[in-house]
This record gives C-alpha cells, sequence and structure tokens, in this order.
C-alpha cells in the first residue's frame, strides 16, 4: 500500500480581482520530504503557501494534511467552522518572512502563548517545552529578551521555535530570509538545514538558491501560477526540462 502524502493538493486555483494566479495546481508531499518552490515574483508561490493553511481561500480544488480536508467538510463541502479549522491548522506550522512576533511579550512568552492559550498545556510544561526548542535553534539565552532588541535573524530563529513548538506535521517557510540583512541570512538557514536532516516535512518558498540545491528533495518551479517544473534538485539544477527554468537559473547566476 503507498504512503499516504502529508500534504496533497489537486487542482487547486485561486484568482485575485479576475487575475488568476494559481492554476490547477498539483502537488503531493511525503513524509520528511523538503520541498523548495522557486519563481519569479508574483508567480503565486507565497499564495499557494497561503492556501495550504487556509489563510486564503482557494476557488477550487482540494487540499489535505495527512489525509485530512483542510477548508471544507468532506461530506457536505461546506466551509469549515472555526473550530474545525483550527484543529486542522495544528498540524501546520507557518513561518512568515517578517517574523509575526508581539513586541510587548519577551521571547519566551511569544513561543509559550499559544501552548497554553491554544493548546491548553499547563505554564510549566509550555515553559518546559518552548526553552527545549529555543534551545534547538539557539535563542535559548535569550529567553527574557523582547522582539525590538533582537536582530532579524535572532527574531526568525523565535518564529521558528514558535512554530516548531505546536509540535505540527508539517513546517510552511515563507521567503523567510528575504526580510534580513544579507549577514544574518546564514544563520536561519542554519536551522533550516539542521530540521531538514532531522526528518521535519517542509514546503518552503525560497529565492536562496544553493539552500533549495542542497536540502530540498523536490524543487518546484511556479511560473504564473501554473507549475512548469518540479523535480529532483540534481535535475533541476543540472538538466532542468523547461527553457523557462534555464533562463531563471542563468539570470540568478548573472546577479
Amino acid at each position: 500500500m503507498p504512503e499516504q502524502p502529508e500534504v496533497s493538493i489537486r487542482n487547486l486555483s485561486k484568482s485575485f480581482d479576475g487575475i488568476e494566479v494559481l492554476r490547477d495546481v498539483d502537488l503531493e508531499v511525503k513524509s520528511g520530504e523538503v520541498v523548495s518552490i522557486l519563481g519569479s515574483s508574483g508567480s503565486g508561490k507565497s499564495t499557494l503557501l497561503r492556501c495550504i493553511n487556509w489563510l486564503e481561500t482557494p476557488d477550487r480544488g482540494e487540499i489535505r494534511i495527512n489525509g485530512e480536508r483542510i477548508g471544507l467538510q468532506d461530506k457536505t463541502q461546506k466551509p469549515m467552522s472555526r473550530r474545525e479549522l483550527a484543529k486542522v491548522r495544528t498540524q501546520l506550522g507557518m513561518v512568515f518572512q517578517s517574523f509575526n512576533l508581539w513586541p510587548h511579550l519577551n521571547v519566551l512568552r511569544n513561543v509559550t502563548e499559544a501552548l497554553i492559550y491554544v493548546q491548553g498545556l499547563k505554564k510549566s510544561d509550555a515553559v518546559e517545552r518552548a526553552m527545549a526548542f529555543l534551545h534547538k535553534v539557539g535563542m535559548a539565552e535569550k529567553a527574557a529578551s523582547y522582539p525590538a532588541t533582537l536582530s532579524g535573524g535572532q527574531k526568525q530563529r523565535v518564529a521558528i521555535a514558535r512554530a516548531l513548538a505546536m509540535q505540527p506535521k508539517v513546517m510552511l517557510f515563507d521567503e523567510p530570509t528575504s526580510a534580513l540583512d544579507p549577514e544574518l541570512v546564514g544563520e536561519v538557514l542554519s536551522v533550516m538545514k539542521d530540521l531538514s536532516s532531522e526528518g521535519y516535512t517542509m514546503i518552503i518558498v525560497t529565492h536562496e538558491m544553493d539552500f533549495a540545491r542542497n536540502v530540498s528533495d523536490q524543487v518546484v518551479f511556479l511560473e504564473k501560477g501554473i507549475i512548469i517544473e518540479k523535480s529532483a534538485p540534481e535535475i533541476f539544477f543540472h538538466s532542468p526540462r523547461s527553457e523557462r527554468v534555464r533562463r531563471f537559473l542563468e539570470l540568478d547566476k548573472v546577479v
């Protein structure tokens, strides 16, 4: 019996103001796989990620997380209630490019709040788990610090710890290094590389070509909302099937 994919996307389409930004996207991500999504600006990469956790509502198609449909009820096709949607979303961790930390809470409380008020953990258990994940991303010593005192790379590592602490089945990264100064990119990519080696299932929208080449199991290229190439990194970066991908990679070398 074939292994059930951790994420299954079928015929996903989405438009904004009559402009189709995703068209009939099909994608499967197996447990423990790292999938990098590449493409030029405006190609639909971030919209795809936001549809996976239903931050954007697709126009058509279906998304399943570990076999469970998100957004619509299987039998009735009616929208899920907020409680039903929240339950499925617990399987997904999202890391945004802009960190989205609460400025009035210190690092530890940024991580423990959802553990206490969403997952219902006792404070002591939430603190223990939060510290374990802050240690994993190298931020345990900053537990009492506030976001305003942190560098961009440190903020993003706290955001990663916060998502990991919820113990999701799939981690979604939306251009996690795009808001960082160049010298801070490496510390975030290092954490993500460690996660990939530990078997985390990850879908990553990124412009970091070397990272995608070295860490991915699959590389997906979006152009105007359509997947035009989907292959292993050794094929994608060395012998892509699409002329558009070849031009994209040549441009990246020039830049």
